[in-house]
């Protein structure tokens, strides 16, 4: 058994840790809520533009089709992983990078895959297949539109100028605090609508169906990826939150332990000594 010193040592680091994770616990659930209510506002629209652009793409004719929509022979393919900066977040990241990994090597096992990484682990993760084209990671020190519309337009370039026939985008999907669903959304080109068009005939585009097209496509798209990263990163929080509060539960857990073991320690080290006096006092009577 572990000297009392040893157990006072244990004890001491564990409840340091438990404060740290504690501590860590509450400033990510203080993100989560303003990152939760983004998303959660965000979402409906994203998901409304993306529909109607969808629609609107079934009805046009096939000579009339956006750049954006031109389907290619697949050869290059562009993955857009989505992580964090930081790890401390449970499988968050792992998820995501198994399923990167997975679908490199089943499908696209016949196609030159390249990455795109959108935070530190995932260019970690990939650097060392020399197939990382960017690392965006910086986007999350101020996530704006704006910023994730510079990404959004590279790879809208990239995709028009032949460099790659298909972008995958890859990032966990916000359900709840404790609950995160690693989503994989093809990004280009568009993916045409299932079924028939729902766009009622009756309407009366202006100036065309065609020009609106043009003009809703790159926001859609500069939407969608801002959406994937605005999952990701209430994601992210949600996960080191349930994370850091598994981990102060198992802390407590494990200092409770200590604590017991310690005072065992302590009654029998007091026992012992104890008997070495009634012993001596004995020895000396006798």
């Amino acid at each position: 058994m572990a000297n009392l010193k040893e157990i006072r040592n244990r004890i001491s680091s564990v409840s340091s840790t438990m404060q740290i994770t504690s501590a860590m616990k509450m400033v990510s659930a203080a993100k989560l809520k303003k990152a939760q209510d983004a998303i959660t506002a965000m979402r409906p629209y994203a998901d409304k533009l993306t529909e109607l652009l969808q629609s609107l793409s079934a009805t046009l004719d096939a000579d009339s089709g956006s750049k954006y929509s031109t389907q290619r022979e697949v050869k290059n393919v562009l993955i857009v992983a989505i992580t964090s900066n930081r790890g401390l977040a449970g499988a968050f990241n792992s998820n995501i990078i198994k399923e990167v990994t997975r679908l490199t090597a089943e499908t696209y096992a016949n196609q030159n895959v390249s990455y795109l990484a959108i935070g530190k682990k995932a260019n970690d993760a990939f650097k060392k297949t020399n197939k990382v084209i960017a690392n965006e990671s910086a986007v999350f020190d101020e996530l704006t539109f704006d910023n994730v519309a510079v990404i959004a337009q590279m790879l809208m370039d990239k995709f028009v100028d032949g460099e790659f026939d298909k972008i995958e985008i890859i990032y966990n999907r916000f359900k709840n605090a404790a609950t995160q669903i690693v989503t994989t959304e093809q990004f280009l080109p568009i993916v045409p609508v299932e079924g028939e068009a729902n766009i009622n005939t009756d309407y009366i585009f202006e100036p065309s169906k065609v020009e609106i097209v043009e003009q809703l496509i790159p926001k859609s798209l500069k939407t969608q990826l801002y959406k994937g990263i605005r999952d990701s990163f209430a994601s992210e929080h949600g996960a080191r939150m349930t994370a850091m509060h598994k981990a102060t539960d198992n802390a407590t857990e494990l200092r409770d332990q200590l604590k017991l073991t310690y005072n065992k320690a302590r009654q029998a080290a007091i026992t012992n000594e104890i008997l070495e006096i009634v012993g001596g006092a004995e020895a000396l009577n006798n």
